[in-house]
């Protein structure tokens, strides 16, 4: 028997409400109707002025929803919080110690996370063309998966080019910036999520998207065709090299965090006077404005003019620091 508060029906909705907020509403049992009256189970004794009285409710069926339930008490607070999901397929990050467990964790977080096909483990980022390095601890199929963003469809191999869903935000952002007609460059656009995002809620002229990994541009030409652009263009080969023989641009991307920075010269000769480059950065939080301040001055002496209109902290990459999006106008 379960102890409820009995409320007329007028009143249940209101009520019910106030002991959730109050945490006083029992979660495992259901709500049931007696003639004019609601039974609302209840944690405690008694509640405002209702007449608190004993039921047989029913067990609510739950499933758990938190990975870490599944898993080992004394590991628990190791455990991350958050975790990827791209498609049907979730990555997740480990520290040392709970390597061991890797198997473990893969399961749980498949037994409690819907629609997930596999979860795959990321030891970090390898290789020239910077991709995660994964290894499938749960589940089964292809690293090659397809998903949607803000109603765009994008298809990648999770193993062969780099797909970073936090930046989904962002990619709308910069769409919404953009005015008709633009020629925008993307200098390292992957598989053209920025350039497919831009198009689908935008009306640019034309979109450059460029990338040195071979497999992220035939995905690109993939993703260009699904979606039906015919607006942007797939160039292969080294950006510095492909953009000085671009149109100028009145907006450039530079998302390659760790050295977009080398390229700003390049993207600032073939900027428009008065036009936007979206560059991203990975650095300390303590060092974010001598950074800005220092590479503002650098292209100066180099006589390319230009100002920070804005900087902003987009996602937590350590505990000290952070990608942020400089935007940066040429003068």
């Amino acid at each position: 028997m379960v102890k409820c508060v009995r409320v007329p029906k007028k009143d249940a909705n209101s009520v019910r409400i106030r002991m959730k907020l109050d945490n006083i509403l029992d979660p495992y049992y259901e709500i049931r109707a007696e003639q004019d009256n609601i039974l609302i189970p209840l944690i405690g004794s008694y509640y405002e002025n209702y007449d608190i009285v004993e039921a047989d409710l029913k067990v609510l069926k739950r499933e758990e929803t938190d990975y870490k339930a599944l898993l080992p008490v004394d590991v628990r607070n190791l455990l991350p919080s958050s975790y990827d999901k791209i498609g049907d397929a979730a990555i997740i990050r480990l520290v040392d110690k709970l390597l061991p467990l890797k198997y473990e964790i893969g399961r749980a977080l498949m037994e409690t996370s819907s629609n997930v096909r596999c979860v795959f483990l990321d030891s970090g980022i390898v290789g020239n063309f910077r991709v995660r390095n994964l290894e499938m601890i749960a589940g089964k199929g292809p690293s090659e998966i397809q998903y949607k963003e803000f109603g765009v469809i994008m298809n990648t191999d999770l193993t062969k080019v780099y797909c970073n869903p936090r930046l989904a935000t962002e990619r709308r952002r910069v769409a919404s910036l953009v005015k008709d007609d633009e020629v925008i460059i993307d200098m390292f656009a992957g598989i053209a999520s920025f350039p497919l995002i831009i198009c689908k809620h935008a009306r640019p002229k034309t979109v450059y998207a460029i990338d040195l990994n071979h497999t992220a541009v035939e995905y690109a030409k993939k993703n260009v065709v699904a979606n039906h652009f015919n607006n942007v263009v797939v160039l292969e080969g080294d950006a510095r090299v492909l953009v000085k023989n671009l149109p100028l641009a009145d907006r450039i991307i530079m998302n390659l965090p760790q050295i977009a920075h080398s390229f700003l010269p390049d993207a600032l000769e073939r900027t428009k006077s008065g036009g936007t480059i979206h560059m991203y950065k990975v650095m300390d939080r303590s060092r974010s404005e001598e950074f800005c301040s220092g590479i503002v001055s650098e292209m100066t002496k180099k006589g390319l003019h230009c100002e920070l209109s804005e900087l902003r902290e987009l996602k937590t990459y350590s505990s000290s620091a952070s990608i942020y999006v400089l935007d940066i106008v040429k003068c």
